[in-house]
């Protein structure tokens, strides 16, 4: 049996619990300063507050407070905080952690830089500190209330060290999740990054078919349209990070998941009625969106290559058009044309 503590008690970290428990593994769940309702709540009658699940046996309950405790003895920090918190889990938490502790990250996000390169959270907590701690990350098409009520789940640990992570895969497989491994950390974070910012692209076509219809009702033709699109950006995208190829199977799985499940949804069919940026966050007040912050940077680094003449604007026409929806006050424009193209063999 092994103890795995994880702080950031939101919904992705806390569900992680399900698999291990099953597995006969002691869960302690820390909540971040934000989480101490999540926190007592689960103290008092062991289910979450905002998964709305029972929670399993083996899993204990920290304040934030107590995270230095909950990491003794500990074989395994899981980082469960959004990417709203990446500068507060490298300031205040990688101090904190044993260097034999080895982390695993279901934050999921790329940082940009002024040259239009990015780089991948693990490569930037590595980045943070001289400690040797091996840091790994989650991803995949998985939604923390399905992984909850065991549905069958596919996902892929990345990391440096197969071994460390054949170790970790062995804490977490049930017949319901099933894990495979990569040592290509920048493409695995690339492709599963990526599907938040263009989850809103093809969200759009929702919102519009609400519109057209003034009710709920959906058209696929043009979600159908824009889902391609997507593919097809992202994986220049891949490209561009140095990516393997082979993450199509992520970066496609994890967009379709998160178009009809993900909170990503919500704010592609707002603002595909006709409503503003702000308008759309107004209706959203409270609920995180990391594609904002996803699509934002990804943005900035196309347009600083574009700037560099390394890529072509028409090249990425969808996401440009995400980053003047939410950063620069356009209408709604999607730019179906664009999207067409010509081969000749």
């Amino acid at each position: 049996m092994s103890t795995i503590v994880v702080v950031g008690s939101g919904m992705m970290g806390s569900a992680l619990a399900m698999p291990l428990c099953e597995n006969g593994h002691k869960v302690r769940l820390v909540g971040s300063p934000l989480d101490n309702a999540i926190i007592e709540h689960g103290r008092k009658t062991n289910d979450h507050l905002t998964m709305k699940r029972h929670m399993p046996e083996g899993v204990e309950w920290y304040y934030f407070e107590e995270a230095d405790k909950a990491m003794e003895g500990a074989d395994l920090y899981i980082n469960g905080v959004s990417s709203f918190g990446l500068d507060w889990f490298i300031k205040e938490m990688i101090p904190r952690i044993p260097e034999n502790l080895p982390v695993l990250s279901v934050t999921k996000g790329m940082v940009n830089y002024p040259d239009g390169s990015l780089k991948s959270y693990p490569e930037i907590f590595e980045e943070s500190t001289e400690k040797k701690i091996s840091f790994n990350a989650i991803g995949g098409p998985c939604t923390s209330y399905e992984l909850a009520d065991k549905d069958f789940t596919e996902v892929t640990f990345c990391g440096r060290d197969m071994e460390m992570l054949r170790w970790i895969k062995s804490l977490f497989e049930t017949e319901y999740y099933n894990v495979s491994l990569s040592t290509d950390v920048r493409g695995v974070e690339c492709a599963v990054a990526m599907k938040n910012a263009y989850a809103l692209g093809v969200s759009l076509a929702i919102g519009m078919s609400y519109r057209r219809e003034g009710r709920e009702f959906e058209h696929y033709n043009s979600q159908a349209a824009l889902f391609g699109q997507s593919v097809v950006e992202m994986l220049r995208i891949l490209d561009l990070c140095g990516g393997h190829p082979s993450n199509v199977r992520l970066l496609s799985g994890d967009l379709y998941v998160t178009v009809f499940g993900g909170r990503t949804r919500k704010i592609g069919t707002l603002l595909g009625t006709g409503m503003n940026f702000d308008e759309a966050m107004e209706v959203l007040a409270g609920v995180t969106l990391e594609s904002i912050v996803i699509a934002t940077r990804t943005a900035e680094a196309i347009r600083a290559l574009i700037a560099a003449g390394k890529v072509k604007a028409e090249d990425f026409p969808l996401l440009l058009h995400v980053d003047e929806l939410i950063n620069q006050g356009k209408e709604l424009n999607v730019p179906w044309k664009a999207f067409e193209t010509e081969l000749v063999l």
